[in-house]
């Protein structure tokens, strides 16, 4: 069976667009939201979201909303967060537009204001629009289609602006925030140098024990290559992170049963409590990989500041405790270079 998929390539989004008789991938946008939705895994609500973007380089990305049974819903994934991380995981530099089955809520708009030029950014509600199917989007002209920019849903917003430096990177742009695992690093990148991080935050899976290699909790059975790969693919989370309020950037890495890693970078809203914990963001980029179930998670790993005043320890380890009881979770401490 295939594996759901929430990247779509530039050339495969222009063939879809085609075949469906519409005019542009923009079209495609609107068309693919009750497919997103089908991907949302709400088991507390049951109500389903779906987020579908077009990436700057022409790439479409898919976001659904994740709820965690056992945790407040305060805890939970909105479609746009998922979507926002999935473009952050995927080395996407921007967002054009995007199309969503509900209007976003008020924290899913303070999330998107945390974008450059997020007022410009075009939003499309299919639930206000539907007949919106394939076949009337391919009669209607690219102008007609009926988004509206992020400034009609946030009128008077607060955000980045007024907060930070003109300059500072905001979310999906570069950023490098110059950590340094404390002790060790060159043993550490020596020990996994054939397994270098991906483009997309996922390492190709390693040989496991073959007496675990099928089992939802299984083991490496080089645990020191296993901690290495987890510690780079943190590490390179944190660097990524987007925290320019706190100071305060981490990442996580997970490994599942196969020994592929994700990760997943802590991002900051200028609104505070939007912000997205490192461990959800990682979860985001185990769902958007092909991860599976969460009981296939076998190890996990956090790095973040030595001395933070934000610190995501304690709640990391109870979530990912909970998610995958089995799993193995550890901490590592950064500084700045």
């Amino acid at each position: 069976m295939d594996q759901p998929r929430f990247v779509i390539s530039a050339a495969e989004a222009e063939s879809m667009a085609q075949s469906l008789g519409l005019p542009s991938v923009l079209h495609l946008l609107p068309a693919l939201v009750q497919p997103a939705q089908e991907l949302a895994r709400p088991p507390i609500s049951n109500y389903h979201v779906g987020a579908v973007g077009l990436g700057s380089d022409g790439r479409v990305f898919l976001g659904v909303n994740l709820e965690f049974p056992g945790f407040p819903l305060n805890q939970s994934v909105h479609a746009e967060q998922f979507l926002l991380t999935n473009l952050a995981v995927h080395r996407c530099p921007g967002i054009v537009a995007l199309a969503v089955s509900a209007a976003p809520c008020g924290h899913c708009r303070q999330f998107l204001q945390e974008l450059r030029n997020s007022s410009s950014l075009q939003l499309l509600i299919t639930s206000e629009h539907p007949n919106l199917s394939p076949s009337a989007l391919n009669q209607n002209l690219e102008n007609s289609l009926p988004f509206k920019p992020l400034s009609e849903f946030l009128t008077s917003p607060f955000g980045p602006s007024d907060l930070l430096a003109e300059d500072s990177p905001l979310l999906l742009e570069t950023h490098q925030n110059g950590l340094s695992l404390i002790g060790g690093e060159d043993d550490i990148h020596q020990s996994a140098e054939n397994h270098a991080i991906s483009r997309n935050g996922v390492t190709k899976g390693f040989d496991l024990d073959g007496e675990h290699k099928n089992l939802s909790n299984g083991f490496c059975h080089d645990s020191g290559k296993k901690d290495a790969l987890l510690r780079i693919a943190a590490l390179e989370a944190a660097n990524l992170s987007h925290a320019p309020y706190s100071n305060c950037p981490s990442g996580v890495a997970l490994m599942d049963c196969e020994g592929k890693v994700y990760r997943g970078s802590y991002i900051e809203s200028a609104a505070y409590n939007p912000s997205l914990p490192p461990v959800q963001a990682a979860l985001v980029g185990y769902i958007a990989g092909g991860g599976g179930g969460y009981e296939r998670i076998v190890a996990a790993v956090l790095v973040e500041k030595v001395g933070a005043k934000v610190t995501h320890e304690d709640i990391a380890r109870l979530f990912v405790k909970k998610i995958s009881p089995k799993c193995e979770f550890r901490v590592f401490h950064c500084h700045s270079i």
